[in-house]
């Protein structure tokens, strides 16, 4: 295909990882394999030019994974640990050696010991507890002369029956234990050792290790990696090669061919062409955020808009500020004519969605539509820009994906299916999941000369509407005869380019079937140091501790599964496809989905997700130093008046929580503007100003894996169903009290009774569970079959309430965008990141449609009320 630079370009240089990491300090070597050594010669193969691997250049540059380049890449030595053999051998040295503090311990008196005699068997407890039993004789053997010596000499047939009465009922006491009362078999620990969950939680947070994430991201980010081009598929199996070191079970790189774009060479422009005294054109290309190298970091990614529509229109530019659809009423109201013309609109504000700026400006009539970083949101205004600080420089572009996430996720042309290869396909024109008219992002540098050319054109704006691109004399709108400017966007459409999800697994030794499953998007806009190398960062290393464990003879009670998705940038593709090439089996028994995204690119640590997580990640947060402090993150959490938030659709959790019903939950840490999509997204820029010293790194990890130990090994699912009953009662009166300011026709009384009938039987359900209140972590030694199996129905009962929050009889789904099954989550219509409570109540009074609303008000109470009434039936 044709492509800027970037699609001509001789293949990636991808470093080895010792080139990437070469700085790193020696403290890394410690989780070093010995076998670990570069290949030069393969590195270079892997990526060289030549026979059929050769990268296409003109009409299709973007060269898709070929099974070859499969084998050569699983044949390479881009992974940062052998078979850990040495490692493992000092971490057993530490479980059997080392004295350790729990900090959860109240009590140094009691939280100190060793942590093999913390680790030990049940079979093993109750093997002392026998021996310390004194009998009326010694039982040396079971043999009759070692019996008779402790009988009369007279009587000799009496004493073998009375000795054989006494052998069979020892043998029957012993068959009684082991088999009856299950305390080898009642926690399925056959496969694993079941640890005191105090000593879990300390090894976790002890053993995070700064210096492997700092190594792991200085290799992820030593190379563009987009999703469907060679740097990404590379990444994919660098990543397979670390879920394997870690010893992960099952482990595979999942293929999808998916609709994807890139931009061709020659074919973006921005440029006033009309009147001549002020022709200019953008340079679009940001500067080279590595301009002292030629290694792969050289080569950068193009700036351009991810499923953009393909097109080269021109027009008169007219400013609309945020590009919400309140902004286009606003021109309208104001005699400005927005049809025919090319609008050019700021992020952030008042519409946080990109693809939803681009819509509004097509629902007014505009041709094109051109987004720009304007230095108020993220720039010089709000702090030092790179490289002098961490803020978005004056060439800095956020590229991103402009599908319309809200309507329609993960691959377009198969909405609702998997998009495997001979999957049906939709097609790309008219698609519901995409914008019509061409976008193309700009840094303020580019904007700048727009804003000046129409001064003097159109309205002035009002003071919100006033950003702070420098040396604009007066803000204006522009209108019909404003200069006439071109916006060329020519791009390279591919329908079935693949991409590739990483799954690894730790299997359940109680409930295998039932599945935790931690994930985080791998592909990047360029280098993507804290969106998303972060976050795959602290998965590594939270696979890596777990790999630990389970070579130490830990096995969870449920299993574990670790992804990394692909496609995410574009529109949640890898995931969603994923999701709903499993979704029977998910929604049967997926019990958790855990999500990180951006690990780190502020000081402010955040949690959004289903209510259920409420409980258990205050326990998390109360362990774990919050890094800028001298207190724990729980303390910083409380005292921002945060809380658990709710979920958009701003990440992978979408498929999970709205499709298949699984409960979820995402974490980060965030809150301050960063250089986002941009290629000053690097390592250095991490390193310098974003985590320097990866502390938020540590922490996020530690909280994270506090959480999948909870979720997959507590004996109890610690679901908070208190506090989502709570959550509901309370979204219910904010719904109620949004509508009476708008109408007094709707009854919510079905409503609120139905959120009613689930916190009574939440009461029930809890109380029922207090017999397993003690098994705080630890397994009851003697508990038996029946009582297992009631515990486990207890916990699929739990988990089961979010899927059972799914609508899924004949119509069901939000209007128009069916995908959302979910009655209580779902992405605003018309502001995907946010979330909307009851979205298809929400969606039809925000289009006046309040018999539809009465409805759905009913069709939701329903679906609710049958959620609660399955915890009890």
């Amino acid at each position: 295909m044709g492509g800027d630079k970037y699609s001509q370009a001789d293949s990636l240089p991808i470093p080895t990882y010792e080139e990437a990491t070469s700085s790193r300090p020696g403290s890394a070597q410690s989780f070093l394999g010995a076998e670990q050594t570069s290949h030069d010669a393969e590195r270079q193969g892997l990526l060289s030019g030549g026979g059929n691997n050769e990268r296409l250049e003109g009409a299709d540059g973007y060269r898709p994974a070929t099974v070859e380049s499969v084998r050569d890449s699983l044949d390479s030595e881009y992974f940062l640990a052998s078979d850990g053999s040495a490692r493992l051998s000092q971490e057993r040295r530490e479980i059997l050696e080392m004295d350790m503090m729990d900090p959860a311990s109240g009590d140094p008196s009691t939280a100190r010991s060793q942590l093999r005699s913390r680790f030990n068997k049940s079979f093993t407890s109750l093997a002392t507890t026998l021996s310390s039993i004194r009998l009326p004789f010694e039982i040396r053997s079971l043999s009759f002369s070692n019996i008779r010596s402790y009988l009369p000499s007279s009587g000799s047939h009496v004493a073998l029956i009375l000795a054989r009465i006494i052998a069979m009922a020892f043998v029957a006491f012993l068959v009684y234990l082991l088999l009856f009362s299950s305390i080898l078999s009642g926690r399925r620990r056959s496969m694993g050792q079941p640890y005191d969950p105090s000593a879990l939680k300390t090894y976790i947070q002890s053993h995070i290790d700064q210096t492997y994430m700092r190594d792991s991201l200085k290799y992820i980010t030593s190379y563009s990696h987009v999703a469907g081009e060679e740097g990404g598929f590379i990444l994919a199996t660098w990543v397979q090669k670390q879920f394997l070191s870690f010893g992960l079970e099952s482990v595979e790189l999942k293929e999808y061919q998916v609709y994807l774009n890139y931009p061709k060479v020659g074919g973006r422009r921005v440029a006033i062409i009309e009147p001549p005294e002020l022709r200019w054109e953008a340079k679009i290309e940001e500067e080279q955020a590595y301009p002292d190298t030629t290694d792969a970091r050289s080569k950068q990614v193009p700036v351009f808009h991810g499923h953009s529509k393909s097109g080269n229109v021109t027009g008169p530019i007219i400013y609309a500020n945020y590009g919400s659809r309140d902004d286009f009423k606003y021109l309208k109201d104001g005699g400005i004519e927005v049809k025919g013309s090319i609008a050019l609109v700021r992020y952030y504000g008042t519409q946080g969605d990109r693809a939803l700026k681009i819509l509004a400006a097509q629902q007014a009539g505009a041709v094109g539509c051109l987004i720009y970083s304007d230095p108020s949101e993220d720039g010089f205004l709000t702090g030092k820009p790179w490289p002098d600080g961490p803020r978005m420089p004056a060439d800095g572009v956020q590229r991103g994906g402009v599908s319309l996430m809200s309507w329609v996720v993960g691959d377009v042309l198969t909405p609702g299916w998997a998009s495997t290869a001979n999957a049906e396909r939709l097609p790309v024109e008219n698609n519901p999941g995409l914008v019509n008219i061409p976008s193309i992002p700009l840094a303020w540098r580019d904007a700048q000369p727009l804003l000046k050319a129409i001064n003097g054109h159109g309205n002035p704006v009002p003071q919100q509407w006033i950003g702070g691109v420098p040396d604009i004399a007066e803000w204006y709108t522009g209108d019909s005869n404003s200069p006439i400017v071109n916006l060329m966007n020519i791009q390279d459409e591919v329908e079935k380019q693949p991409i590739y999800n990483v799954l690894g697994r730790i299997t359940g030794v109680e409930q295998s079937e039932k599945a935790i499953i931690i994930g985080n998007h791998r592909d990047a806009w360029c280098f993507g140091a804290a969106d998303p190398g972060s976050g795959t960062a602290v998965l590594l290393e939270v696979a890596r501790i777990f790999g630990e464990l389970v070579r130490l003879g830990w096995k969870p009670l449920r299993s574990i599964v670790f992804a990394s998705w692909d496609g995410e940038e574009y529109n949640l593709i890898g995931s969603t496809e994923w999701v709903e090439d499993n979704m029977e089996e998910l929604r049967r028994n997926a019990f958790a989905y855990l999500n990180v995204d951006v690990a780190v690119s502020g000081p402010s640590f955040r949690a959004a997700g289903s209510p259920v997580f409420n409980s258990a990640l205050l326990r998390a947060l109360d362990r774990v130093s919050e890094p800028n402090t001298n207190g724990t993150l729980r303390e910083a959490f409380d005292a921002a008046g945060r809380g658990l938030e709710g979920l958009g659709a701003g990440s992978d959790y979408v498929a999970f929580q709205d499709m298949a019903g699984c409960s979820s939950i995402d974490l980060s840490f965030g809150g301050a503007p960063y250089p986002y999509h941009s290629c000053y997204d690097s390592f250095d820029w991490m390193d310098q100003f974003g985590d320097p010293g990866f502390e938020r790194h540590s922490a996020l990890a530690q909280v994270w894996a506090l959480l999948v130990l909870e979720m997959s090994d507590k004996p109890v699912l610690p679901f908070d169903l208190g506090a989502y009953s709570s959550a509901i009662t309370t979204w219910v009166g904010d719904l109620e009290t949004e509508a009476r300011k708008a109408t007094e026709k709707l009854d919510f009384s079905p409503l609120r009774d139905s959120a009613k009938s689930f916190a009574d039987k939440v009461g029930v359900f809890e109380a029922v569970g207090m017999q397993w209140t003690a098994m705080d972590g630890a397994a009851d030694p003697f508990e038996d079959r029946v009582q297992e199996a009631h515990r486990a129905s207890h916990n699929t009962r739990m988990a089961n309430f979010e899927t059972h929050l799914l609508d899924l009889e004949e119509g069901g789904g939000l209007k128009g965008r069916e995908q959302f099954r979910h009655v209580i989550f779902a992405p605003q219509a018309w502001s995907g990141y946010d979330e909307s409570f009851f979205p298809s109540v929400r969606d039809r009074m925000e289009e006046g449609d309040w018999e539809g609303a009465q409805v759905a008000i009913k069709r939701v109470a329903g679906v609710l009320g049958r959620a609660a009434d399955k915890l009890l039936n």
